[in-house]
């Protein structure tokens, strides 16, 4: 593959003042046109492959390199992060941090101008990845009033604007709605096969993206441990890189283990386990059985807001006459798509913002975690950062030592729930209300039941839990009702079940598979019951 678009060879690689390398020994080469997938558990090297794909690693960061990698030809031993970026796009994993202008369309420009592009074509790239990505109604908006979502995609737009060779993203649906992260993948899916883009994807939601994928790569303690098509890296993976609807098929030992939705529903159908649609879900509750729990979580709210409008004065509305009571113990997931107001109510609830009519009222301390878990480094010791106790609870204690800013995606979302939650021992520190903005973002499926498991012995010692997410499995793991916003209003507020089953976008992987069936282990179970032999009618009696 002499004509490579990406090249590593032999790649070693160390952060500075960082024993153990980060990656080993790693070669991978990916063709001009090709779709590979990159995953693996947290700090396992995805984003350091990805840095080192992009000229950052070791110009930006320092470190010991050794090895080779060249991105379209050019060897980033002798170009730099600024001429790697003429052949390729990339989206790291804190879209935040790459917004350089004031206003959407500037952002957009950006890069085209920098390549010196005439007025002409700079004007049709920024209209068109406008309208690839949805966002041409953000383009006169300020960066600094968008939603993390809303950044993400503004981020993405400016990488792709100058329609490079390769894009190289990391997590890149992480922040979006799971309408807009289907149609970011369809967006990158299609550019892979009309424009011959080369993509390298690195993700944790494997469902979203591994249909797509032409190669999946696995990395393991910064080493290639499996380079291999979809259904063959499905047949190699552990239990913890695998897709929701490939783990309800392994436990219900079914194979092969399918790639997708679509290939899920078409085995069950050729296995005569339909009809395809599962037992419904769980009947609403009635209306007075609702005013009653309305009524008991009034009487002793941990979070209450009531007719609360947030309205600005050249904008949009960003929540109107919303009300929400939250009970002690209570674990809340917050969804709907991109702007609909979730990171607006969080802020209102712990104080940051004030709204413009209505009350906000809270039982004690609001701990708050927003978006971007870097606002909340400002040490150089991971150690310095948040208590001992409390870096053991996040699992942290090994990287104690290490410059908060060299960890993985993961890890700093963890530090930073650290350092929110603070000493669980420590009781009159304790918050009421624990309120997490999007916490998933660089975790793996472990690390995400860890994250649950942490929420709901929080709810058990009395903490409100809420928290703003797009990730239905992860709402599944944790809570026990879900609130759909949309436009500053709230839509829905039901069970999970309830609301996660019987849909399509808002909807765990196994639902849409099994409709009923929540979570993995529930389609396992229904499955298993439909396989079962029917119990042997008695003779009858002469």
């Amino acid at each position: 593959m002499s004509d490579a678009v990406l090249d590593l060879d032999r790649v070693t690689y160390r952060y500075p003042g960082v024993r153990r390398p980060a990656l080993r020994e790693v070669s991978l080469r990916v063709a001009p046109g090709e779709f590979v997938v990159v995953c693996g558990l947290s700090a396992c090297g995805k984003s350091t492959l990805l840095r080192a794909a992009a000229g950052l690693v070791p110009h930006v960061h320092g470190g010991t390199f050794e090895g080779r990698v060249a991105v379209g030809g050019r060897d980033t031993r002798d170009h730099g992060p600024g001429d790697v970026a003429a052949v390729a796009g990339t989206l790291l994993q804190d879209p935040e941090t790459q917004i350089v202008m004031t206003t959407v369309r500037a952002e957009l420009a950006f890069g085209l101008e920098n390549r010196g592009l005439g007025a002409a074509q700079v004007a049709r790239g920024v209209e068109e990845v406008a309208l690839a990505l949805g966002i041409e109604g953000l383009l006169t908006r300020p960066t600094d009033e968008l939603s993390g979502g809303e950044l993400q995609r503004v981020a993405l737009g400016a990488a792709l604007a100058g329609r490079p060779r390769i894009v190289l993203l990391d997590e890149p649906t992480s922040q979006l709605d799971p309408v807009a992260g289907d149609e970011l993948v369809w967006l990158l899916r299609r550019l892979n096969e009309e424009w011959g883009t080369a993509v390298v994807l690195a993700e944790h939601r494997l469902e979203r993206c591994l249909h797509h994928a032409d190669r999946v790569v696995a990395l393991d303690g910064g080493e290639v441990a499996c380079d291999a098509a979809p259904r063959e890296f499905l047949a190699w993976a552990p239990s913890v890189l695998r897709t929701p609807a490939a783990q309800m098929f392994a436990l219900a030992g079914l194979e092969p283990l399918p790639a997708s939705v679509k290939e899920a529903r078409a085995a069950l159908a050729a296995r005569d386990l339909g009809p395809v649609d599962g037992e419904p879900a769980a009947a609403p509750a009635s209306p007075r059985q609702g005013r009653r729990a309305r009524r008991r979580a009034r009487a002793g709210a941990a979070l209450a807001l009531h007719g609360v409008w947030h309205e600005l004065a050249r904008g949009p509305v960003l929540l109107r006459d919303l009300s929400l009571v939250i009970a002690p113990g209570e674990t809340v997931a917050l969804m709907g798509r991109n702007g609909a107001g979730k990171s607006t109510l969080l802020r209102h609830a712990a104080g940051l913002m004030a709204p413009t009519r209505g009350t906000v009222t809270a039982a004690g301390r609001v701990a708050l975690a927003l978006q971007n878990p870097g606002d909340y480094l400002i040490h150089e010791r991971v150690a310095d950062e948040a208590p001992r106790a409390a870096l053991e609870a996040e699992d942290l204690l090994a990287v104690a030592d290490r410059h908060p800013r060299d960890l993985s995606g993961g890890q700093r979302q963890r530090l930073a729930l650290a350092i929110v939650l603070g000493d669980p021992a420590d009781a009159d520190h304790r918050a009421a209300v624990v309120g997490l903005d999007e916490p998933t973002r660089g975790m793996d499926r472990g690390a995400k039941a860890a994250l649950a498991e942490r929420l709901r012995a929080l709810a058990r010692d009395g903490a409100a839990v809420i928290v703003a997410t797009h990730d239905a499995e992860f709402a599944a793991a944790f809570a026990d009702r879900v609130v759909l916003l949309a436009d500053g209003e709230v839509i829905a507020d039901a069970a999970v079940r309830e609301v996660l089953t019987g849909g399509w976008y808002f909807a765990t992987e196994t639902a849409r598979v099994l409709d009923g069936a929540l979570t993995a282990a529930d389609g396992a179970a229904l499955l298993g019951e439909r396989r079962a032999p029917a119990p042997a009618a008695p003779e009858a009696v002469r």
